[in-house]
């Protein structure tokens, strides 16, 4: 499902230098670019522990490009995933895959190589990070990728390290990647579905404490809410398949209960428009097999129950 969102495709192109061909959605828009040029550059391979990084150095030609990605519902994941399984597909072996704290936060966010705003927008509350290398008759060439988001916008920068003096970037375009819930619409996929995911909401791990945000998505419910007094909605939780059913089934209603009052004291929402329910497991969207499934069963959906 993520994958039609954001269809990246790998390619080797042939002759004498090897290349990375992506298809890009067709409102996204180049930022910056450098190279190819020769150089080198240190890969981080594992997350920042203790003042230490552990990188792999990579030599040849380097390129980097950076790229903007308008559109206020994206997320870090469905930017990153299917280019992550596109890299495999072609033959790359994965390195490392990280997120955020997972990396090293902050630490880490600055023991990277990463293009200087404007160009490049890191919220350091929320990125990616991927390292691969494939070999080669020569040279191994090697891929890095740091993926981040704004409000309003995904950011990606992606860069490149070949053995061959030629080695180019194509980019092709196609349609604009369909966001999985439009900020804008909220209101209106509540009442055309009955219910709507919150995506950009952010838990501390293993805690029901909801970041300080701001967060468009109780902003937007909110206006909705205050707009039409008559509606209610029940903010229901969801959690992965760790653990067992009991726990999750009671993280998942404290996560909801911690939306529906930031939506009361920060957004002005009447409690009686509102309810908190978990549901742990019980209700997944995707595969609990993978990270990327299990991120994204962790989530909490607002429900449209009443419209008199």
């Amino acid at each position: 499902m993520i994958r039609r969102w954001l269809p990246f495709l790998l390619a080797i192109w042939p002759g004498v230098g090897a290349a990375i061909t992506l298809d890009l959605p067709a409102n996204a828009i180049l930022q910056k670019e450098e190279g190819p040029v020769g150089s080198s550059l240190d890969l981080p391979i594992g997350s920042w522990v203790e003042g230490y990084i552990p990188t792999r150095r990579a030599e040849g030609q380097v390129i980097r490009q950076v790229w903007r990605i308008d559109g206020s519902g994206l997320t870090t994941l469905q930017i990153l995933a299917p280019l992550r399984e596109q890299i495999s597909d072609a033959g790359y072996d994965l390195l490392y895959n990280c997120q955020t704290e997972q990396c090293g936060g902050f630490d880490f966010r600055f023991g990277v190589e990463i293009a200087p705003p404007p160009a490049m927008q890191v919220d350091l509350s929320d990125f990616r990070y991927l390292a691969a290398q494939r070999a080669t008759d020569g040279d191994p060439e090697f891929v890095m990728i740091v993926v981040s988001r704004t409000a309003r916008a995904g950011f990606v920068q992606i860069t490149q390290v070949s053995g061959s003096p030629d080695a180019v970037v194509r980019m092709n375009t196609v349609a604009p990647i369909p966001q999985s819930t439009p900020l804008s619409d909220i209101g209106l996929q509540l009442e055309q579905t009955g219910r709507v995911v919150l995506s950009d909401l952010s838990f501390e791990t293993g805690s029901a404490t909801l970041g300080p945000g701001p967060f468009d998505t109780l902003d937007r419910l909110a206006t909705y809410l205050r707009d039409h007094p008559d509606r209610t909605i029940a903010l229901v939780g969801h959690t992965d398949a760790s653990g067992s059913l009991e726990t999750n089934v009671a993280l998942s209603r404290r996560r909801a209960a911690s939306v529906l009052e930031r939506l009361v004291s920060d957004y002005g929402v009447d409690r009686a428009q509102t309810e908190a329910e978990g549901m742990g497991y019980l209700a997944p969207i995707a595969s609990n097999l993978t990270e990327e499934g299990r991120e994204a069963n962790r989530r909490v959906e607002a429900i449209l129950t009443s419209t008199d």
